[in-house]
């Protein structure tokens, strides 16, 4: 049976952890692969902790770590990526503004490529977050020649092996698709649902979703120009 490892990265986000739980083991209990939870808690302080431990000791499927301060969501991932031994790999935001059950719709397609992830066909977010997210995008596709529409849609399904070689650095979340292509990796994007935040705060705004990635682009042309990658022909 192949394994497959849900990385939720969390920050204050309590009000939403019951749901996500919830959620989280409709999918477990009708997905084939063999599935655990991997929650990683980003320095929370609005009591996200002791309810994520509580989830931990209700669930043996569901694990945690957390950071000793919040440290973002590109460290968050790197330590999922990190601890992961499964075959594949999910990330999925805590707030649930995604689906656990569109997990079943992107790991139909990931025997044939390295990651699968979904676009937000229909998002439901405000429109100054839709606008500022929609020149995000175009910013980085003028960098990275990705081709893919919504590189920050929070549920992807990676493959592990490809996963452990992404060289991390603050920022590098948006540039997943990219370092995939990097490793000459396959990709492709899979519409999914997308819903309304209805509990908690939203941790990025108008600087972070354009001004920020603007200037990771300039990291991520340095580690194209830099980045090693190579593949073992034989091991005599």
């Amino acid at each position: 049976m192949s394994t497959f490892t849900i990385i939720v990265p969390t920050f204050n986000e309590k009000d939403n952890l019951s749901r996500l739980e919830s959620e989280l083991m409709k999918f477990i209990n009708s997905t084939k692969f063999k599935t655990k939870v991997l929650i990683i808690n980003d320095g929370s302080t609005d009591g996200s902790k002791e309810i994520i431990e509580k989830l931990c000791n209700n669930n043996n499927c569901f694990e945690s770590i957390s950071f000793v301060r919040n440290c973002g969501l590109s460290s968050a991932l790197k330590a999922g990526f990190d601890l992961c031994n499964s075959e594949y790999i999910g990330y999925i935001d805590a707030d649930l503004q995604t689906s656990p059950s569109d997990f079943h719709v992107l790991l139909k397609y990931i025997d044939s490529y390295d990651l699968v992830t979904g676009y937000r066909s229909n998002r439901k977010d405000a429109y100054l977050k839709n606008i500022s997210s929609l020149i995000a995008n175009g910013i980085r596709n003028i960098f990275t020649s990705d081709g893919v529409k919504d590189t920050g849609c929070p549920l992807k399904v990676i493959k592990t092996d490809f996963a452990k070689r992404i060289p991390m650095f603050k920022g590098l979340h948006r540039f997943l698709p990219a370092m995939i292509l990097l490793q000459k990796g396959k990709i492709i994007e899979v519409p999914v649902q997308h819903f309304p935040r209805i509990a908690g705060k939203a941790k990025f705004g108008l600087f972070n979703r354009i001004l920020g990635p603007l200037s990771d682009c300039f990291a991520f042309i340095w580690m194209k120009r830099k980045y090693i990658n190579y593949q073992i022909e034989n091991n005599d």
